[in-house]
């Protein structure tokens, strides 16, 4: 009789018997033997719809599964101690039996295309230090995660989890990394949070938490970084958080938070790296004291309703992108822009965006001695006037050049068109006249140049 092809329906329902005779097998073996241990990874492999790299291809009896591709074993009592498989572009869902690896200490299945829900027998994992299930698309309720009481990392970021973060978070005494980056939950951030004393890592960016700040998040004496950007949360930031010292990261940027930058906050904030606070609704002044962040590399101040003078940043010799576009700065003096040769001791500054605000006087000539990796500068719908100085041509690596909406006058630099690099020009002002220069019409990469009526081209 020749072999015949099985259909498709015939395929599944025998992929769905081969994980149902694993289940009875496994409940049938003791729980303290490693027989236990290969069954489950066996019903783990049954859940995998794909495996295009073949990587479970050797999970078979041609070896003993500790040399299992991704699993590692225990040395003392041949149990599976880590089950790794990150990156493997493997879909399917993960097998409830995973429950039954019992000295398992790291999961790590990030990177892949599980979906379903993480089974709720995780939480039989007690043992557990790491679990990373982070870029899959995992749905349902992160509500069983807690029970893992040792937990030391829990990474689910960019999955499509719904529902509210447990208050039960609070019995992970031991977690330092706590990242629900990129999913779909609501409600409020629980003030349990605040008990977790080892925590260091706290990132809910792009989700749709509502409410406050807890202060209680002001007590946590590790907390480094503390992501929350892209929610719908609101009020002020809590001081206590503020005069958090260990802080390196604080991104809150793209809420409805708001309030004023306290005056000391350079002081309080001594090790901070990354700072944002853009598309908010803070008012109020720049505090002068934000010079003493001396390892600051990004400063997004963007889209709030700062008002008053831009206040020196000579001491951020770190600085690599600073944005602070509509606001309301400027107090109307002819050295509103001062601020901008303070920058020149930034040597690594790739992006300085203030456009929409209100700052007036003229372009300092200091722009030349900006930073040659600078790639971004817009300085557009300003009261900026006087002449665009020659000394813009230093700025060898410059893509993005936006100077439109002030009051410059005179002609543009005829060395203009040194700048191989640039992609977009905008300098439509009505009081520039002269002519283009025509080395501008040697740029291979130009994409777009905004000119007004005023100029020729020659």
């Amino acid at each position: 009789m020749e072999p015949r092809s099985i259909s498709i329906a015939e395929f599944q329902s025998c992929h769905f018997l081969v994980g149902i005779v694993l289940a009875l097998c496994i409940t049938q073996v003791s729980s303290t033997t490693n027989e236990t241990d290969k069954l489950s990874l066996l019903a783990f492999k049954a859940g995998i719809a794909k495996d295009p790299l073949n990587v479970l291809s050797l999970w078979n009896d041609s070896m003993g599964f500790c040399q299992w591709y991704g699993v590692t074993c225990g040395r003392r009592h041949q149990r599976v101690t880590v089950l790794d498989l990150h990156s493997h572009k493997l879909s399917g869902s993960i097998s409830p039996y995973i429950g039954n690896l019992s000295f398992l200490r790291e999961l790590s299945l990030g990177n892949n295309n599980f979906d379903h829900e993480i089974p709720p027998q995780i939480s039989r994992l007690s043992r557990l230090r790491i679990l990373q299930l982070e870029y899959n698309s995992l749905v349902g309720e992160p509500e069983n995660i807690s029970a893992c009481s040792k937990l030391v990392t829990l990474i689910l970021n960019y999955n499509q989890l719904t529902g509210t973060i447990p208050t039960q978070v609070a019995s992970l005494s031991n977690l330092r990394i706590f990242s629900l980056y990129r999913n779909n939950l609501t409600g409020s951030m629980p003030s349990s949070i605040g008990n977790l004393s080892s925590l260091e890592w706290l990132s809910l960016t792009e989700n749709y938490l509502v409410g406050s700040i807890p202060p209680v998040l002001g007590h946590l004496p590790k907390f480094q970084n503390f992501d929350v950007g892209v929610n719908k949360l609101s009020g002020p930031i809590p001081t206590g958080i503020l005069n958090l010292s260990s802080l390196i990261s604080i991104d809150v940027g793209n809420n409805q938070l708001r309030g004023s930058l306290p005056a000391d906050i350079g002081f309080t904030l001594p090790n901070l790296e990354f700072f944002s606070i853009s598309m908010n609704l803070f008012e109020g002044q720049v505090p002068p004291s934000i010079s003493n962040w001396t390892k600051l590399e990004v400063l997004q101040l963007a889209t709030n309703k700062l008002s008053g003078k831009m206040p020196s940043l000579e001491n951020m010799h770190e600085l690599q992108k600073f944005t602070n576009f509509q606001n309301q700065l400027g107090y109307g003096k002819h050295q509103d822009l001062n601020f901008i040769c303070s920058l020149t001791n930034a040597t690594k500054l790739e992006a300085l965006s203030i456009f929409s605000n209100s700052f007036d006087g003229v372009l300092p000539k200091c722009i030349g001695n900006l930073s040659t990796t600078l790639t971004i500068f817009d300085v557009s719908q300003n009261r900026i006037f006087g002449e665009i100085f020659r000394q813009i041509e230093n700025l060898v690596n410059l893509e993005v050049l936006i100077m439109n909406g002030n009051k410059f006058s005179g002609v543009l630099p005829s060395n203009l068109g040194n700048l191989r690099n640039l992609s977009v020009v905008q300098l439509n002002d009505d009081y520039l006249g002269g002519t283009i220069p025509s080395s501008l019409g040697n740029q291979t990469k130009l994409t777009l140049l905004l000119r007004s009526n005023p100029f020729r081209t020659v």
